[in-house]
This record gives structure tokens, sequence and C-alpha cells, in this order.
């Protein structure tokens, strides 16, 4: 009565996790992981944050023009005599740098290397988020199956003990076939509430990359041409498309560009200020009118304390460090194209291995029944052979799942898996007309 009790109160539950509401397409799915997940969000601001940069450095060779005002009155009783008298001044200041060795224009440089290497980093995170989702959507595929499957694994045991006890009662079994029976329905309990709770896991995770609730999911995509045909197509895809092996060539051109800034700080700079004072300029009554200078100045660096050497080591050292970390994104990207690769041929492979052992276990499991029902085989040879074919079916739900997910990786380490490539039905993200907006060279002034 308890196993009855609680394979009743899990078939409800298995009902309660998989109903099916609207049917949710992969393609679907992706696009809301597209469209909602926070990292997305969070890499584009970072795209637009790298690109103000470039407008800071650029203001070191724009001019910098300050208006002021100021009013003042003063008095004063000094032997008897008083005084008093008020001052008001308008002044503009007008401040540009007009030569420092092209240090400017190298941080300019830097600057904006380090914005394509940002862009380049929110494609990678595209790729991530893509990747997660698709693997979150298919592990609630595969513990969907798998908890569909393990319930009806407890109904065949319960079936095969109401049977091993019926013919204990006629004379035709024994205790030993009754108790066999029960301890395999109770593994089987055990297991489908085991695939419940994965299953729950699993959700969680959609939930976590899709922002939405799963239902009624399938694995059918179509990968059309960005699925590598070979081996050597997905390596040279990689190399040319994977946004990792940009971000880090980028990040290689932005220290090059602050090795170069580093070294040019070491020569003069000459700046240009100018300032024109209107309205009592002199100080007092008498005085009202304008007055204005400008002046030239050049500086020449002799010793800062050691500061200007440290920083160009610095940027070489950094420079280096940039060159090492590309090569070894170029190596990691590989080994994740090759591991790709063969993941997607040995699940391809273990899928045909699947089936056919689902249909030979399906077969010797229907001859063991007719068998055991004519006395030639016991209930032990039944119990295993449906324990083969759960086997079976799980193996195979596992390797279709796996097979997906492969496909994504390979996909995603040849630098292909972005939602353009793939046709999601999304509005593509990209910070382009930002950065040009913000470079625009009046745009403060017209704010």
């Amino acid at each position: 009565m308890f196993l009855k009790k609680s394979v009743f109160a899990a078939a409800a539950l298995s009902f309660a996790l998989t109903g099916v509401v609207n049917a949710e397409s992969l393609t679907n799915a992706l696009a809301k992981a597209y469209t909602n997940n926070p990292a997305m969000a969070a890499a584009l601001i970072s795209v637009k944050l790298a690109s103000e940069d470039i407008v800071l450095r650029k203001a070191g060779k724009r001019p910098q023009v300050n208006l002021s005002a100021t009013t003042q009155y003063s008095w004063a009783d000094l032997g008897g005599v008083h005084t008093d008298g008020g001052t008001t001044s308008l002044n503009l200041q007008y401040n540009q740098r007009l030569f420092d060795g092209l240090k400017t224009d190298a941080q300019i440089d830097q600057a904006r290397a380090v914005a394509d290497a940002t862009a380049h980093s929110l494609r990678n995170t595209e790729q991530n988020v893509l990747l997660n989702a698709a693997t979150a959507y298919m592990d609630v595929v595969r513990d969907t199956n798998l908890a569909s499957l393990r319930a009806d694994n407890v109904k065949f045991l319960r079936a095969q003990v109401s049977s091993a006890r019926n013919r204990l009662n006629i004379g035709e079994g024994t205790k030993i076939d009754v108790a066999q029976a029960e301890a395999r329905l109770a593994q089987a309990v055990a297991a489908y509430k085991s695939s419940v709770n994965s299953l729950r896991t699993s959700q969680a995770s959609y939930v976590r990359w899709m922002g939405a609730k799963p239902s009624g999911l399938n694995s059918n995509f179509k990968f059309g041409s960005v699925l590598p045909r070979s081996l050597d197509d997905a390596l040279r895809s990689a190399k040319a498309n994977h946004p990792a092996i940009q971000t880090a060539i980028a990040q290689v051109e932005a220290a090059r560009y602050g090795t170069d800034a580093a070294l040019r700080a070491f020569g003069p700079t000459l700046d240009l200020i100018g300032s024109i004072c209107a309205i009592d300029c002199g100080g007092g009554v008498s005085a009202r009118g304008t007055s204005g200078s400008i002046r030239l100045t050049l500086s020449i660096p002799i010793y800062q304390g050691g500061a200007l050497g440290a920083s160009a080591r610095k940027s070489n050292l950094a420079h280096i460090n940039a060159e090492v970390d590309a090569r070894a994104t170029v190596d990691q990207v590989e080994e994740a194209v090759i591991s790709a690769w063969s993941g997607l041929q040995s699940s391809i492979a273990l899928i045909e291995s699947a089936n056919a052992a689902v249909r030979s276990s399906q077969i010797a499991l229907d001859g063991v029944i007719e068998e055991r029902n004519v006395g030639q085989r016991t209930t032990l040879d039944v119990l295993n052979a449906r324990a083969e074919l759960t086997s079976a079916r799980e193996a195979l739900y596992t390797a279709q799942r796996n097979k997906v997910v492969a496909a994504f990786s390979l996909v995603s380490a040849a630098g292909k898996l972005d939602a353009a490539s793939l046709h999601l039905p999304v509005s593509i993200k990209s910070a382009d007309g930002y950065r040009a907006r913000v470079e625009d060279i009046w745009s403060e002034l017209r704010d």
C-alpha cells in the first residue's frame, strides 16, 4: 500500500511539472534568452562604457572653454574714513594642448582598441548565453523524458508485482518471485523520484537563462549552414570568427597603443592658454573695460621620480602579457573545436547504438514475457529484460540530448553561435550607434 501511494503521489507531481500549456520551440527559447538574460544587458553596458573612454581621450586634443562671473562688495573704516565699493567681472578662459608628442593620439587609439575588444566580448557573452540556454533547454527535454520513462517503468513493475502475487495465490509462483518484483519496484520508485528532482533542477536552470518556465519542449532545431561540415572547416571558422580570439587580438592592439602612449610621455608638451575679461577688469569703477591675454607654454619633463620609466616598463609588460594570452586563447578555442567535433561524432554513434539496443531490448522483453507466461522463464528474467530496455532508453535520451548540445558547442567553438547567424526573431544588440553618437564632437554643446 505504501508503494502504491508513493507512486500515485509521484505521478501527480510529474503531471504538475511537465504539463503543457503552450509549446516552446528551441528557437523561441533562445530568442527569450538573448532578449531577457541580464548577462547580455551587462555586456552591452560595458561596450557603452568603453565608448565613453574614447570621448574622454579625445578631449585631450580638444579646446576647453570656460566662462566665469565674479561679483564682490568690500568696505573699510580706517582712521575715521569710510570707503566701500563693488566690482563685477566676466571672464572667458581658453585652454588647448597643441602638441604632446602624439601621446593623446596613442591613448585615443588605445581606447578604440579597448572598445573593440569590449564589443567582441559582447559577442562572446552572446555565444555563452545561447549555449547555456540551449543546454538548459535540452536538459529539461532529457529529464522530462527520463521522468516519463521511469514513471512507465514504475507502472510496469507494479503490474509485475501484482502478477507475481496472483501466480503465488494460484500456486504457479513463489514468494521469491514476489520479493524480487517488489525489490525492483522499490528501486524504480527511488529512481523516479530522483528523476523528478533532476527535472526540477533543470527547470530552475531553464528559468535562469530564458526568464520563463518551460512548457511543451522538443529538440527539433535546424542549424542550416552554421554547423561546420568538417573539422577543418570548423577550425578555419574559429580562427576567423570566434569572438574570444578577436577580443584577444583587440586587447593586444590596446596594449601596444598603451606602450606607445607611455613612451611618448617622455616628450615635451605645448599648451595654448588665453583669457578675456569684461566688466570691471581693473578692479574699480574708474577701470571699467576689457582686458585679455594669450600665451604659449612649453613643458619638458626632466625627472619625474622614476614614474615615466615605470609606466613605460609596465605598459611593455602588459603588451607582452596580452600577446601570450592571445596565443593561449587561440589554443583554447582550437581545443574546444576538436572536443565539440569529437563529442558530436560520438553522440551520433551512440544514438545509432542506443536505437538498436532499444529495438532489440523491446523484442527480448516481449519474448521473455511470453515465455514466462508458459512457464519457460522466471519473473527475474522478465525484470532483467525490463531493466535492460529501460537502460537502453535512458541511454538514448541522454545521447539525443548530448548530440544537440554538442552541435551547439561546435557552432559556438566555430564562432557562429549568435542571434544573426541562427536567424532568431530578435533585435540585434549593438552599441555601434551609441559609439558614433558619443564621438560626435559637438554633442556636448548641443546637450
